[in-house]
């Protein structure tokens, strides 16, 4: 007779086909104090290092939103987002949004993080202040088609970067006269972007070309986890790969600087930080780059 396998982990069904047990937060999870812009002991600095290096050969293109300027250099503790640097409170913003058509419901990114052309897409997501949701796809033949957007305001669907990126501009760019254009160049000029966003991911080893081995099945079907970041931040970049990897869909919350989803998040919790993972799945809200990559991996492998 024929011996079913079925992993510690798993649970069979009526049918007698294998199921695995829901998520839950580990029994030892205690949600980490915010650290804001710390290098803690729990940081890889390797990983740090070639973040921040990945980030410079991509001269920090999305670290600020289209229109970007500095509001004023003293900013009133009035509960909106400002950096504060000594006796400054820099509030920063873009009144060039503002005349953007924005997306009522959220468009849909099918996506490889080791991918250049789908990285430029995310680097347009964040230039815009767009959210989006990212469903990460692996395997030679679905990379080649990568990467594809669906954006259900219009019903459209979109294929390859170039597409994209004409297509994001069209239905969300504003008004062209309200802002220099010199600023889209570093995602615009194709070989430059997709040279130096190609060197940006060989350093980081290539992470999410596939799918890790110890991603639980199920990943797929989970309800997206909600993680605010913006594509070049060193200390976002871990969390990123990590719900790739594991295939997790995820919707990304842009925060870049001057993007109103700071005001936001300030208003949601009373403070700003990114990384900040809203995890629907377990109800777990939590801040600190490392112990989120520790805490997906212990709710989202089997061992």
């Amino acid at each position: 007779m024929a011996r079913s396998h079925v992993n510690s982990g798993q649970k069979l069904n009526l049918f007698g086909r294998s199921q695995w047990p829901k998520v839950e937060v580990p029994l030892d999870f205690i949600s980490p104090e915010p650290r804001p812009l710390t290098i803690t002991e729990s940081t890889n600095l390797g990983g740090f290092f070639t973040a921040s290096t990945g980030l410079a050969l991509r001269l920090a293109t999305g670290a600020f939103v289209l229109g970007w300027k500095v509001e004023t250099l003293f900013s009133p503790e009035d509960g909106t987002y400002a950096l504060q640097l000594g006796p400054f409170r820099i509030r920063d913003s873009s009144s060039v949004l503002e005349q953007a058509t924005r997306p009522e419901e959220v468009i849909v990114l099918y996506d490889n993080e080791s991918s250049p052309r789908c990285k430029r897409v995310r680097e347009m997501m964040n230039l815009l202040d767009i959210t989006y949701e990212c469903r990460p796809c692996f395997g030679p033949y679905m990379y080649n088609l990568l990467p594809c957007i669906v954006d259900p305001n219009v019903d459209k669907t979109i294929l390859g970067d170039e597409n994209i990126i004409e297509y994001l501009l069209e239905q969300y760019e504003p008004p062209t006269s309200s802002y220099d254009p010199k600023a889209l160049w570093p995602i615009t000029f194709e070989e430059f972007s997709l040279a130096t966003s190609q060197m940006a991911i060989m350093i980081r080893g290539s992470i999410g070309m596939v799918q890790q081995s110890t991603a639980r099945p199920d990943n797929a079907s989970m309800k997206p986890l909600e993680l605010w970041a913006y594509e070049c931040s060193p200390f976002v970049r871990p969390v990123k790969e990590k719900l790739s990897t594991l295939g997790l869909p995820h919707t990304i919350v842009s925060c870049s600087r001057g993007s109103k989803n700071r005001d936001r998040m300030v208003d949601k919790v009373g403070r700003f930080q990114v990384p900040y993972l809203v995890d629907a799945n377990t109800g777990v809200e939590m801040f600190e780059g490392a112990e989120i990559v520790k805490y997906l991996e212990a709710v989202y492998t089997h061992h």
